[in-house]
């Protein structure tokens, strides 16, 4: 079964409809213990947003990331900006880190961009239109320093290209992002809301850019990209900065348990972070099948054959029955 992204539990049931038991979805990467949404107003659902509820939600998006507050757009989820970036950007040449979130490089390629896949892509800053870099990445969770993606932003700027930062998981490591710097000419900023919140339903994330790449940007989106509810419960995670610190606390706690669980399988953790772990292993798809069979759904890549993509389990009947398939492997 071929797949774009994790998350298709509908598709994974009818490929193996033998298996009885409740499928243990940790192929998304998204946190398993979601900020806690209690006692929202009918209106939220009944009304339009206004303009008050979209800057509510947008100023606390600033300040809990630290970004200038006259830089955010928010937006229906991080994926339709990434589609829309090349309509309102110049770019013909682009650098891509690899391996890295897929729908970039499709989406630059089918804008007609020339795509340049690379390990270290801000090595190629004076070659290029545009820098593409998942950070931290997924899947394999790297970064790089502030210095150099301060410098690549330099080079690109001044030539009039763009660095884009696809901070999906900044959320986990706030000290590597550069969201105090979101607004400055050549720098794009994405981020994500339901990653770390684990609220990926609610279709929530946010662009920081230049005025005028948000006031093009702004334009296609319409006049209500976000729904009153997804921003008041936006506003109500973005402020509760105690939630956010003690959920990095329990992510560390939890993804520690995992890599002991995965090191004592034949599976070789090579990256990831506090939501994912990425693993190397001879016969992905295999492992992948048999984990399937098992009622577990991990995150395989058509492009790679000997990795796979883990996310955390909820709780330690999951972490049982993960420890328990990976043992028949052996």
């Amino acid at each position: 079964m071929d797949e774009r992204h994790g998350g298709e539990l509908d598709r994974m049931q009818a490929a193996f409809p033998e298996v009885s038991a409740p499928w243990i979805d940790l192929s998304t990467g998204i946190n398993p213990w979601p900020y806690p949404i209690e006692k929202l107003a009918a209106e939220d659902f009944q009304s339009l947003p206004t303009a008050s509820a979209f800057q509510a939600c947008a100023s606390a998006l600033a300040r809990a990331i630290n970004a200038p507050n006259d830089a955010v757009l928010l937006s229906p989820g991080s994926e339709l900006m990434i589609r829309l970036l090349p309509s309102v950007l110049n770019v013909e040449r682009v650098a891509i880190l690899e391996p890295t979130y897929g729908d970039h490089a499709d989406t630059w390629q089918r804008a007609g961009a020339s795509i340049t896949r690379s390990a270290d892509p801000l090595s190629h800053t004076d070659q290029v239109d545009a820098v593409v870099v998942c950070h931290p990445n997924n899947p394999d969770g790297q970064v790089f320093s502030r210095d150099a993606l301060l410098e690549a932003h330099r080079t690109l700027a001044a030539r009039g290209g763009f660095l884009i930062l696809d901070e999906a998981y900044a959320d986990l490591t706030p000290d590597l992002s550069l969201a105090e710097h979101g607004g400055a000419p050549g720098l794009i900023i994405l981020r994500s809301f339901g990653k770390f919140y684990g609220l990926a339903g609610l279709r929530l994330a946010a662009l920081l850019a230049p005025s005028d790449i948000r006031a093009r940007l702004a334009e296609q989106l319409g006049v209500w990209p976000v729904s009153s509810a997804a921003l008041e419960i936006g506003r109500r995670a973005y402020q509760d900065l105690s939630w956010q610190s003690d959920l990095r606390a329990k992510l560390k706690t939890a993804h520690q348990a995992l890599d002991h669980v995965l090191q004592a399988s034949a599976l070789d953790l090579v990256g990831g972070t506090d939501l994912f772990r990425y693993v190397r292993v001879s016969d992905a798809l295999g492992v992948w099948t048999h984990l399937a069979q098992q009622g577990i759904y991990v995150r395989k890549f058509q492009d790679q054959p000997n990795h796979l993509r883990i996310g955390l389990p909820k709780d330690q009947e999951e972490t049982g029955r993960l420890k328990h398939a990976l043992s028949l492997l052996a």
